[in-house]
């Protein structure tokens, strides 16, 4: 337990790695992709350590690790992948353990939620909505709602002004140094589970108010 629960009126949470595990989804895209274009197809520990960015760097990064670096090639996959995720989003993906359950704590005792994500539109608000967590948010900020993604501290503050609550009184939960870094910011206090996408031990060393092992833990930080 923190020796100094965190005061927050507004909870903003990463989507990829932090909510759900949509490891088996995309590492399903990218394999049909990589098959279409007669490549070797990357495993799925390898797709791991290459979420965070948004799907145009995802695909730039797989292709690359098969030497195709053609803004064309690279162009023409990032097309193949979205036609193949559009297709497999929501159906091996899950939440992680713990978060339907939490969400709806926390939405009883009154706090307003927000989804703050590097995932393009068009494949966040479906996942959302197949695993039922959409009702939980009060605004959803994806990688393509503004012209910059996270780091960049500007989804952070656009999901703040919309729920009309200062930065100072937000948390953002999320799984990576990415998230760490547009929270710092943006003047909230950020929040890191250690189960998601990220380095555990590389997470332990960022300054964060609080770090979890599990996500339901994160109802006993919370003034």
């Amino acid at each position: 337990m923190s020796a100094k629960p965190i005061a927050a009126e507004a909870l903003l949470f990463d989507l990829d790695g932090t909510l759900v595990d949509t490891l088996p989804d995309l590492a399903e895209a990218a394999a049909r992709t990589l098959s279409d274009l007669g490549l070797p197809v990357s495993s799925p520990q390898a797709i791991r350590g290459w979420v965070g960015d948004g799907i145009a760097e995802l695909v730039r990064r797989f292709m690359a690790a098969n030497g195709r670096t053609d803004p064309a090639e690279v162009a023409e996959a990032t097309n193949r992948f979205k036609a193949h995720y559009a297709v497999v989003n929501g159906t091996a993906s899950r939440p992680y353990e713990g978060v339907p359950e939490t969400l709806a704590e926390l939405s009883c005792r009154g706090l307003v939620m927000g989804c703050v994500t590097n995932k393009d539109w068009e494949f966040t608000l479906p996942l959302l909505e197949a695993l039922d967590l959409a009702p939980f948010f009060d605004v959803v900020v994806a990688g393509d709602t503004l012209p910059v993604k996270k780091p960049d501290p500007a989804m952070v503050l656009h999901a703040c002004e919309h729920l009309n609550r200062p930065a100072e009184r937000a948390l953002l939960v999320g799984d990576s140094a990415i998230d760490a870094q547009a929270g710092q910011g943006a003047g909230v206090a950020v929040g890191l589970v250690t189960y998601g996408y990220g380095d555990p031990d590389a997470l332990r060393r960022l300054p964060a108010a609080v770090f979890l092992d599990r996500f339901p833990e994160l109802l006993n930080y919370l003034a």
